[in-house]
């Protein structure tokens, strides 16, 4: 007889969406966790955490001691640096992720920072709160403008694709470089200073590890043009904040696209907010609300399916590497 399998999960699933999971085997047990973050039952037997809602990287990490047979987390994000503290990376514990739904929301979003600041919308926008007529020089075309990208991964290239439209010229930076045909040019990190020169507008597109933990610093900053504009989609501690506030309001570069922050929410006193050369969003860059959680489940099934079968597992991380 199998033993039973005990998935740890928020509440926030009951329903239909549990009954997807609970339909995968006879074996499959779901264990709650309420909207404080609690389990409603003793969790020691969970094997699997499926890393959603309530059920936030905090909590996960202070439920950890108790969960002395957890085997596997699966997380929504697309990034897991949250998720790899030392109790998971020195563990036997597989960490797999969500992949294929972020990439087309925040790359449309990049695109949107991009268009917005070329055409000098906010200021626009701003004017007509103030009833002000504001006939500002607009540039004719971003046709030949170059967009770098640091982190060529899946939102980088969807970035790239969406971008090619424009005629822009499209440049990149990725740890271990290959062919990438939409691409005018790809360099290894080794080539982040060279992209940093030549580029219009920077998109940070990479996950956090600990390589890229403070990749834009003020060295980079200080590289890039006086009229470029650096927009950050990848997580907010690969931007050195202190010196990208003293860059915004030194003139190093012309602005900022923020979407993520050293800490979320940013907090109300945050002198990024008053900045008049930033544009901030909360975070949700890649929010599909009507097909997201629908598609997520889809791949966590999946892969329990193939957990109860002893398969590998699909869409794992590296837990070193850090994606």
């Amino acid at each position: 007889m199998h033993q039973p399998v005990v998935v740890l999960l928020s509440e926030v699933f009951r329903g239909p969406e549990a009954e997807r999971i609970t339909a995968v085997s006879p074996r499959v047990r779901l264990v709650w966790v309420d909207r404080n973050g609690e389990p409603q039952d003793d969790p020691a037997a969970v094997e699997v955490v499926f890393r959603a809602g309530a059920l936030s990287p905090a909590v996960l990490q202070r439920l950890l001691p108790r969960l002395p047979r957890l085997r596997w987390i699966h997380t929504m994000s697309a990034g897991v640096d949250a998720e790899l503290v030392p109790e998971i990376v020195n563990s036997p514990v597989i960490v797999t992720r969500t992949r294929g739904l972020h990439h087309i929301p925040v790359s449309e979003w990049v695109l949107m920072q991009i268009l917005a600041v070329s055409k000098r919308l906010p200021e626009f926008v701003r004017a007509q709160a103030e009833h002000r007529w504001l006939p500002l020089d607009v540039p004719a075309s971003l046709e030949g403008r170059t967009i770098g990208i640091v982190g060529y991964g899946e939102i980088g290239q969807a970035v790239a694709r969406r971008a090619r439209g424009f005629g822009f010229r499209l440049v990149g930076v990725r740890r271990r470089p290959q062919p990438a045909p939409e691409l005018d040019a790809l360099y290894g990190l080794e080539g982040l200073p060279q992209l940093l020169g030549e580029s219009d507008y920077v998109v940070v597109a990479t996950p956090l590890t600990p390589e890229t933990r403070g990749l834009i610093g003020a060295v980079q900053l200080r590289a890039m043009r006086p009229t470029a504009w650096l927009v950050n989609v990848g997580r907010g501690p690969v931007v050195d904040e202190a010196a990208l506030l003293q860059a915004l309001g030194e003139g190093w570069i012309a602005g900022a696209a923020l979407d993520v922050f050293d800490q979320e929410p940013l907090p109300p006193e945050h002198p990024l907010w008053g900045l008049p050369n930033v544009l901030i969003t909360p975070h949700n860059s890649g929010v599909r609300p009507n097909q997201f959680r629908a598609e997520v489940l889809t791949q966590f099934v999946t892969n329990l399916r193939r957990y109860l079968a002893g398969e590998p597992l699909l869409n794992q991380i590296d837990k070193v590497a850090g994606y």
